[in-house]
């Protein structure tokens, strides 16, 4: 198998959500994914780049095929260095919001993945880091 390597995008308007879906799709057919976990990766990765330039200002998306006990996944990091999130537990409960949203883009996307993680703190910005595993 090649060695992974990571690519980054850059997420500071409208059109950048485009190339990240457009990208999640093609690194998601390439390891094999199927057409549904294909479209719950795309979803989550929507979601995830439109919260980062919503609520952080833009960021910066990683792509990286991942290996992992025998199995291959795509993993997906949304980094920004915006206001970060003052109470992730509280972010995370279906309907939650501070933007007038649905509150359903963090706990949705947990939903559409295998493994998610968040770290943010007031001031320092938000990470959050998904897989999906074929």
């Amino acid at each position: 198998m090649p060695a992974s390597t990571i690519e980054r995008l850059q997420v500071a308007c409208e059109e950048d959500l485009v190339r990240v879906r457009q990208r999640v799709r093609t690194m998601a057919a390439e390891i094999g994914l199927s057409l549904v976990n294909q479209t719950k990766i795309v979803t989550a990765a929507s979601e995830l780049a439109r919260n980062m330039l919503k609520y952080g200002g833009g960021g910066e998306t990683e792509f990286e095929r991942v290996e992992r006990n025998g199995l291959i996944g795509l993993q997906l990091t949304f980094r920004d260095s915006g206001p970060g999130i003052e109470n992730i537990e509280m972010a995370m409960t279906d309907g939650y919001t501070t933007g007038g949203g649905m509150g359903l883009g963090l706990s949705g996307s947990k939903r559409l993945v295998n493994d998610f993680a968040i770290q943010s703190a007031p001031g320092q910005g938000t990470t959050v880091t998904v897989i999906r595993w074929k």
